[in-house]
């Protein structure tokens, strides 16, 4: 290997780890209005990744192709060093809280991550590549496909970016809340599904496979069953009216996801501005907890934790208020909520969906609206 092209390439590697440890660092999570003033970091973001993915395929053909020339090489990884990976880096960095959300600023640090890790391993194929040039003229197939499936693992990184770049906010937090929303269906469909009655039929069918087990089921049958099974009888119907109550609760709930997707996600403004994008974070926050609090509801459900389900219960019911408060009005309007302006002409068809699912949620959940320590 030249000298030249060994310094090059150990320049990439200091910068790649460089570069993540920048990206990776909490401290890194804004910038000052001066650095953002004139860059668009989402087009900038993706023309970057675009030019990643153009000198990776002209790096890969170079290494895989006779002869090998050095200096083609070191002049496309230095071109990656002094300004695609810089450009990449600041574009990801110009993603903040305040103009992007927090989520969607971590979701863009972890792509670059990756990106640079996949790069990383690519450099390192084509660093033993050139090493093997020193003694054989030609590459093996093995070598060549190795290169090959590490470029093609640095343009799927990219691809994902410029695919996140393009939908921007709107298309990643809508994207999750109908993760969310499918989550919380999947939950709600299981206790649908949970029948109290069926509980420890599998532990007492196994006793009852062998005769000593149905000996010791008659034995017990015989001493006080009757009043076990009144017993079993009585908190079972408990546990049935319970299930009635948390889907009369949980099914309104679920209704919230769709309605909030298209009356509020999917119009949500570009480019965002600061307390929009603080609002849209408190209601992705809610959004994401509901169907964690719903799995607590159901873990309740089948240990029969009376406390422990009206305590999740109620959280879900809180998450899912807060999430359509956050929202209640347009984008821009939430000032009509404090006071400001007539609230009437701002009112929207979300607007009043959310009144109306309000007093059916103040029906529904009679039973645990009481007060009681949480």
């Amino acid at each position: 290997m030249s000298g030249k092209l060994k310094i090059i390439l150990t320049t990439t590697f200091t910068l790649v780890e460089q570069f993540q440890s920048t990206l990776s660092s909490p401290q890194n999570t804004s910038t000052t209005p001066e650095q953002r003033k004139g860059l668009d970091a989402l087009p900038l973001l993706s023309a970057a990744a675009t030019a990643l993915k153009s000198h990776v395929t002209k790096l890969s053909l170079l290494t895989i192709t006779s002869p090998f020339t050095p200096s083609a090489v070191a002049t496309t990884v230095s071109t990656l060093n002094e300004s695609v990976l810089p450009s990449l880096v600041t574009a990801a960095l110009l993603v903040t809280p305040e103009s992007h959300t927090a989520a969607f600023q971590n979701e863009i640090r972890i792509l670059t991550c990756t990106g640079l890790k996949e790069l990383f391993m690519l450099v390192k194929e084509v660093q033993t590549v050139a090493e093997d040039k020193a003694e054989k003229k030609s590459l093996e197939q093995s070598e060549k496909d190795a290169v090959t499936l590490a470029a093609g693992r640095v343009w799927e990184a990219c691809d994902v970016l410029i695919e996140v770049a393009a939908k921007g906010v709107v298309g990643f937090v809508v994207r999750r809340a109908e993760e969310y929303r499918d989550l919380v269906k999947d939950a709600v469909e299981e206790i649908e599904g949970w029948d109290p009655d069926e509980e420890g039929d599998e532990f007492f069918d196994e006793l009852l496979d062998d005769d000593d087990g149905k000996e010791i089921a008659h034995i017990g049958k015989d001493e006080g069953s009757e009043d076990d099974d009144d017993e079993e009888g009585k908190s079972n119907a408990a546990l049935h009216e319970q299930k009635k109550d948390a889907l009369r609760i949980l099914k309104p709930i679920a209704q919230i996801y769709p309605a909030i997707i298209s009356n509020r996600l999917k119009k949500t403004p570009s480019p965002l501005t600061p307390p929009d994008a603080r609002t849209l974070e408190a209601l992705m926050k809610n959004l994401q907890q509901i169907p964690e609090h719903i799995d607590e509801v159901a873990g309740a459900l089948y240990e029969a934790d009376r406390n422990n389900y009206t305590r999740q219960l109620r959280r879900t019911k809180g998450c899912a208020s807060r999430a359509i408060d956050l929202v209640l009005f347009p984008w821009g309007m939430n000032q009509a909520s404090e006071g400001q302006g007539s609230i009437g002409d701002i009112e929207d068809k979300f607007t009043n969906w959310s009144k109306t699912w309000a007093k059916v949620m103040g029906e529904v959940a009679k039973s645990i609206d009481e007060p009681k320590s949480d």
